[in-house]
């Protein structure tokens, strides 16, 4: 008889062992000659070694289903036991699974763009109305790339001043007056990954988020890096960020022109960094439009309107200019 150790790393152990340890009991009974005893995330199991190497496979293929998945259900541990793909495994295209079991792929043509471009690009800029998914999508591909280990950290960054606002102005010591700012980012983290688990990870720096400006003086490697509302940044500013970029790294820079926040005199950083970087080798842009929007319905309406509205404004105001063109025409003559 041996004696082995079999360590659940990187994965809760809640979700492994089952509720009341459903799972844990399914699989003694899986393995009847061997002694199974469990604590915390260590599994000691005691018996014939040919049993041995048989369970260290199986549970090694249901951790890493749980780390991939957040999930692990009876039929899971059947179908991996028989050497089967869970269903899980037979969806196509998933990139990862959100903590509620939902599959998170794309669900547009120019989502599914965003992904072959990250495939192949260290750089993409995804840019496109509010509602396409860009933030999200890039989200879910920094946290595959983290369980995978292709990746040993994800940075998230976003200016920090915007809609108007100076942090100077704001009530709170930093952290609150920051935070505000990058909630949305811990939103999309929070649906993907354990709240307990996103807590170990950012007291470990495996996950950073912070404001552009805390970027300077960094080089950053081994990461998956996302700036989101690149449309707010100055050219300086988008200038400094994407010279950051470190070995063994990919970045996304995501935005929207229609909702930059920056004073009229300002140009966006984003805008012109669009102009200067297309077509360089290495770097993918992926425009994104209201066909991509995949919130509320009333989010494309909403879109088309503005679009409109804009449209009008625009020929209101070259009519406006070409009226006092002629009027000063007149004058001169």
């Amino acid at each position: 008889m041996i004696e082995k150790h079999i360590i659940l790393e990187d994965i809760d152990p809640v979700v492994f062992y089952g509720v009341n340890n459903s799972h844990l009991q399914m699989i003694k009974s899986l393995f009847p000659k061997l002694r199974i005893v469990a604590r915390g995330n260590v599994i000691k199991v005691m018996g014939d070694e040919e049993e041995m190497v048989k369970i260290e496979e199986d549970i090694e293929a249901m951790r890493r289903h749980v780390l991939k998945y957040n999930s692990l259900s009876e039929e899971d541990i059947l179908d991996i036991s028989k050497g089967h793909k869970t269903k899980a495994d037979a969806v196509k295209g998933v990139l990862v699974y959100s903590t509620a079991g939902r599959p998170i792929k794309s669900r547009s043509e120019n989502q599914q763009k965003l992904i072959e471009a990250y495939e192949k690009s260290d750089m993409i800029f995804a840019v496109g109305p509010a509602g396409t998914g860009k933030t999200y999508l890039s989200i879910a591909l920094a946290v595959k790339a983290l369980k995978e280990k292709t990746a040993k950290k994800i940075i998230l960054s976003r200016p920090a001043v915007e809609a108007g606002e100076k942090l100077g102005f704001l009530p709170g010591d930093m952290k609150d007056k920051i935070d505000p700012y990058l909630q949305p980012l811990y939103d999309a983290l929070e649906d993907m990954i354990p709240a307990v688990k996103l807590q170990d990870m950012m007291e470990k720096h495996i996950i950073q988020i912070a404001p552009l400006a805390f970027m300077r003086g960094r080089t950053l490697s081994d990461a998956v890096v996302i700036l989101d509302e690149a449309q707010n940044t100055t050219p300086a500013q988008i200038r400094m960020f994407l010279t950051r970029m470190g070995w063994n790294t990919k970045m996304i820079i995501t935005g929207d022109m229609t909702q930059i926040d920056l004073p009229h005199e300002q140009k966006s950083g984003l805008k012109e960094s669009l102009k200067i970087l297309s077509g360089i080798e290495g770097i993918s842009v992926i425009l994104m439009n209201k066909k991509d929007i995949v919130r509320h319905k009333l989010v494309t309406r909403i879109v088309n309107a503005y679009e409109a509205y804009d449209k009008r404004m625009e020929e209101k105001q070259k009519g406006a200019h070409a009226a006092t063109a002629t009027a000063e025409e007149e004058k001169e003559k």
